[in-house]
């Protein structure tokens, strides 16, 4: 679950620190306070899109940092997958964001935002104000029935994927394949002079570096030999200026000497262990000097080669690797073109039994689809009469493409009667802003039941209710929070009252600057909220006493629905 979400900088908030609850978490405030602002810190933290323009006024940078905790081990193995920390079932992410970059963390390892996304996956489901809209289009249906029945069309979708590139590669070879007698001729010709051009060279891996060290001794071969002569001259004892004759001048100096105070002696060994070591250093510099000849015709013919080789690499491949590579290439497609009919023919082979494989786990998750159809019609059937739907139908229709896509051979679409007598239409026909929230809280609630995500976000999802159908939300989220760690934006009373953690989001101004604020509510000062939600500006006794009592049933409400459930 989301445990604590600490925010800096973020719009109208300079800092705050909120710690959630189990269950269902209620944040409740007068319009344009800020709440939207703490469900959107949360998804900028988890990598959503994030506008600099939400960089408080005056502020270097924004940020969020979410602590998950009891992650459980579905989190713990993508962690170690994504070769990221692990700290047993605790999670914190956080993100930095300034005009100019954005800075996202998992257990305080600099991470890309969309491994961001991917960790976020499992553990959040946030449903934004409008993000009801997105049920009126068909990819977003079936990827609803997909999500649901995960277990058995995820390795479904996964094997098809594989297929499906396997076969549209094949396909695209086909499409290329065809060609006439005359340009096939042309272009084994092509290939033939491709490959012959390569082959005389006789190309070996590795040669290309060992002739460059080479041809770079051989260019520099004359400052060489007169540098090394030099040094020689430096240190040997030919000349009289010599570092070896000069220490032979000193040796004979301390020798002549050494007599009048033992003290010389260590110092006498010494420097001729140094004459020693500057002999035998003369000796392999003068080896070096011997060895050290430049050869025209050699250098000549390395020139030569490292040319051939550069021509070689410009026209086929970066490297000599890359150059045989596409050798080989030529060579497998001169052999296709020699024996075109029999490539041809083994290539449509390849392409009706590559189709067939399609089509078969395509049919395999045709059934999958058609089965769990069933059955979330009747969850989500019951699951709207909860929310005051009282005469719903709700149908889930899978019927087949004219042809196969990565994502199976099905259309799926959903389907609904809200009223007696009315006949089943698509959604996007039927259903109003209000009712779409409601449809989407099912969904939700049907999805949680199967889904390992603990955590779910609601901003707002009493758009358009109110009455009997408010207090039926309100006993969703009730009964979907006994299960899950919601936490929820609301306007209405009737679901605030549920609460078992309720936050009030307040907005002040000292004249100069604006900022919002965020706390926890005691039980008295949750009332006086629900009055203020229930009366407005004037809060009465009777507002206060007719809030106590909400507060009052919807605690019992809570403790029935749990009772049900147990």
């Amino acid at each position: 679950m989301l445990e604590s979400i600490h925010v800096q900088n973020m719009a109208l908030i300079d800092e705050a620190f909120v710690r959630f609850g189990p269950k269902l978490n209620i944040l409740t405030g007068e319009t344009g306070a800020g709440k939207s602002v703490i469900i959107g810190s949360v998804s900028m933290a988890l990598g959503g899109k994030a506008s600099r323009d939400i960089i408080r006024t005056g502020a270097k940078y924004a940020s969020a940092e979410l602590v998950f905790t009891d992650t459980g081990l579905r989190v713990r193995q993508l962690l170690e997958e994504l070769d990221l920390p692990v700290d047993g079932d605790a999670v914190t992410i956080s993100r930095r964001l300034t005009q100019t970059r954005s800075v996202a963390r998992i257990n305080g390892e600099a991470v890309s935002v969309a491994i961001l996304q991917q960790l976020a996956g499992q553990l959040i489901d946030i449903h934004g104000q409008h993000e009801h809209q997105s049920l009126l289009h068909r990819e977003n249906q079936i990827a609803i029935l997909d999500r649901y029945a995960r277990d058995k069309t995820g390795p479904l979708k996964s094997e098809l994927s594989s297929l499906w590139k396997q076969y549209t590669a094949i396909k695209k070879e086909c499409a290329q394949a065809v060609t006439d007698q005359a340009k096939r001729n042309s272009e084994i010709d092509f290939l033939r002079f491709q490959i012959g051009e390569i082959d005389d060279a006789a190309l070996v891996e590795g040669e290309e570096e060992k002739l460059d060290k080479a041809f770079r001794k051989m260019s520099n071969a004359r400052d060489m030999m007169e540098n090394v002569a030099r040094a020689h001259s430096l240190t040997g004892d030919d000349a009289q200026d010599g570092a070896g004759s000069r220490i032979g001048e000193a040796i004979h100096e301390l020798s002549a000497i050494e007599r009048f105070d033992e003290g010389l002696t260590p110092l006498l060994q010494q420097l001729n262990d140094v004459e020693a070591l500057l002999n035998d250093f003369n000796r392999d510099l003068a080896s070096y000097e011997e060895d050290l000849v430049f050869d025209e015709e050699e250098y000549q013919r390395t020139q030569d080669r490292l040319s051939l080789i550069l021509h070689l690499k410009s026209k086929y491949g970066s490297s000599v690797g890359e150059v045989l590579a596409y050798r080989d290439a030529c060579a497998a497609k001169l052999d296709r073109l020699v024996n075109y009919e029999a490539y041809l023919t083994g290539l449509q082979k390849r392409m009706k039994e590559s189709k067939e494989k399609v089509a078969a786990v395509c049919s395999r998750l045709t059934t999958v689809r058609t089965e769990a159809a069933k059955v979330l019609e009747k969850q989500m059937t019951d699951s709207l009469i909860d929310l005051n739907f009282l005469d719903v139908r709700f149908q889930i229709r899978v019927s087949p493409l004219e042809h196969f896509t990565e994502n199976g051979g099905d259309d799926v679409e959903f389907l609904i009667s809200t009223n007696p007598g009315e006949a089943m239409r698509p959604l996007e026909k039927v259903a109003s802003g209000g009712e779409l929230s409601r449809i989407m809280l099912a969904v939700k609630s049907v999805l949680a039941d199967s889904d390992a995500v603990q955590t779910l976000i609601f901003d707002e999802i009493d758009t358009g209710i109110s009455g009997r159908t408010a207090q039926k939300v309100s006993e969703k989220m009730a009964g979907l929070a006994d299960s899950h760690q919601l936490i929820c934006i609301t306007h209405l009373p009737q679901i605030a009252a549920m609460a078992d953690s309720h936050f009030l989001i307040e907005k002040s101004s000292d004249g100069s600057r604006t900022a919002a604020s965020i706390h926890l509510l005691k039980e008295d000062e949750s009332i006086k909220e629900l009055a203020r939600m229930l009366g407005g500006v004037q809060i009465t006794d009777a507002v206060l006493a007719s809030a106590g009592e909400m507060r009052s049933l919807a605690e019992r409400e809570k403790k029935a629905l749990r009772q049900k459930k147990s």
